[in-house]
């Protein structure tokens, strides 16, 4: 709006030309002070700053399923003789269009997140590509290669349980903060990531894999417990439950600046060739994403202070013949897709045309969100995402 006086007076000229020139330096003084304001440059009025920066992924959630929702070929080809009108899987998810599917998929991603707190990247038919980088594209080189910054492709080979000398965002990050342990946790379904996610054992907080969390609430005791009581098929990992409720009591425990949550079963639920459960991993893991989000925004410590980076390992293969497998020599299996929300992040719901994004670009844009250049100590990392920062 313009700035500007009216002047009426019935004082002497004299008195008049006085007063106009202290009005004008005061009206000239509110008129850049209102402008800087409506620029963000006015102390106390700048856009959000991110002070916390929250992590997860959804191991090998195809971006097909997140982005399209239910795939009816798919879902047939693991029907057996049921017709695919009769199936639960459909009668739950299917809709007539694919904006339609995802939204009973993943509903909260797409009628909360994406439209009013940042974007979602990855949906290939509309040119927004993400890319991981290594060669091998199954877990623990893609995880490496997302905390890290870089592609380890002669040395992380394999999903065994070793600890690579590769410096991750994480332990880094707890210096560059100066926090506690307990200020930059990872939790994670499979127990590999007590090796994934530091070089140097002890240095943040972890709980991974079928692991006592230990807490000073009786209940979430007796939930630490019950996991030994619900076994998985799966060597190493546990039900996606636990993860997530001690990572929402560690985040009203330990108020912490970087946590990591890390789910598994849309990976294990495939692997199966249960598309049904699959499906329904990827709606559960969606209200928890929608719980952790409230959780967030009702505290002042993260509200409107705290960005979310929502991603993925790998891609899968991207027909009913290979949708349950990934690898090297599995197409489609390094298309992965990512979503940034919250703090300084624009709102920009379904990104399409940009520049390609890579997985290994995730750890600089970690650090970054809380003001931190993780380049500085690893040169070879990848440049941050500059969407997820505000540009």
């Amino acid at each position: 709006m313009p700035c500007f006086v009216r002047w009426t007076s019935n004082f002497s000229r004299r008195s008049q030309r006085v007063v106009s020139r202290l009005a004008a330096r005061v009206i000239a003084l509110a008129c850049v002070a209102a402008a800087a304001g409506s620029a963000g440059v006015v102390e106390g009025r700048r856009q959000p700053k991110s002070e916390q920066v929250v992590l997860v992924t959804l191991d090998g959630a195809r971006w097909q399923d997140v982005f399209g929702g239910l795939d009816p070929d798919v879902l047939r080809s693991v029907s057996g003789k049921t017709p695919l009108e009769q199936t639960p899987a459909y009668k739950q998810y299917w809709a007539d269009s694919p904006q339609g599917r995802r939204e009973k998929l993943m509903p909260f991603l797409w009628t909360a997140l994406a439209r009013q707190h940042g974007f979602v990247a990855g949906n290939r038919a509309l040119g927004s590509h993400v890319d991981v980088t290594n060669r091998h594209r199954f877990s623990y080189p893609g995880y490496n290669e997302l905390l890290t910054g870089a592609a380890h492709n002669d040395v992380v080979t394999s999903n065994d349980n070793t600890r690579y000398n590769f410096l991750t965002v994480l332990e880094w990050l707890r210096p560059a903060l100066g926090v506690s342990k307990e200020q930059v946790a990872t939790f994670a379904s499979w127990d590999t990531f007590n090796y994934i996610a530091e070089r140097q054992e002890g240095t943040i907080a972890i709980n991974a894999g079928f692991e006592a969390y230990d807490h000073d609430d009786p209940r979430v005791r007796q939930t630490s417990a019950l996991q030994f009581d619900t076994p998985t098929p799966w060597s190493g990992a546990r039900h996606d439950v636990y993860t997530h409720r001690f990572a929402m009591a560690h985040l009203a425990a330990y108020r912490p600046r970087v946590l990591y949550v890390a789910f598994d079963e849309t990976d294990d639920w495939a692997h199966d060739k249960r598309y049904d459960l699959t499906l329904d991993a990827l709606h559960r893991t969606d209200a928890r994403i929608g719980e952790l989000w409230s959780t967030l925004q009702s505290d002042s410590q993260y509200r409107d202070r705290t960005t979310l980076i929502v991603t993925v390992d790998h891609g899968r293969g991207r027909t009913p013949a290979d949708w349950t497998g990934h690898g090297a020599n599995v197409v489609g299996a390094e298309e992965i897709w990512l979503g940034c929300f919250g703090a300084a992040v624009r709102a920009r719901g379904e990104l399409r045309d940009h520049p390609v994004m890579q997985q290994r670009q995730v750890a600089a844009t970690l650090a970054a969100a809380v003001g931190r250049d993780f380049r500085a100590a690893v040169p070879d990392a990848a440049p941050p995402i500059a969407q997820c920062l505000g540009q």
